[in-house]
């Protein structure tokens, strides 16, 4: 059946790199905008960034802008979040959703793969 799966995060030093992926199966991305979130302990789950279906159209949240790109590359059916100069308030669970407007209430959502910034 559907299934988003992330990979990609472990622990890394303040100031470093990290490349997330996001992989569909039982899913064909290219029909579907997608968007990473995150969820930090105690905090509610927030929109990192977002990618049209095509690529056409990226936004980020203020806090991910011009650190973070969002890609895509649909013959692999995959996402991508590279994230570079983290910070340690970048620690959380971050989780890729799949999603379109023609059928508004439907979504789907992988189980998240935990990055921490820390020294």
């Amino acid at each position: 059946q559907v299934q988003l799966v992330e990979s990609g995060g472990g622990l890394v030093q303040p100031g470093g790199s990290l490349n997330l992926s996001c992989v569909g199966s039982g899913i064909t991305l290219s029909g579907f905008a997608m968007s990473w979130y995150r969820q930090a302990p105690g905090k509610e789950r927030e929109l990192v960034a977002m990618i049209t279906r095509a690529g056409g159209t990226i936004d980020y949240a203020d806090s991910a802008q011009g650190r973070f790109t969002i890609s895509r590359d649909n013959a692999r059916n995959t996402v991508y979040l590279f994230m570079s100069s983290l910070k340690p308030e970048d620690t959380a669970v971050y989780y890729c959703k799949a999603w379109t407007p023609v059928l508004t209430t439907v979504a789907y959502w992988g189980k998240g793969t935990l990055v921490t910034v820390s020294a």
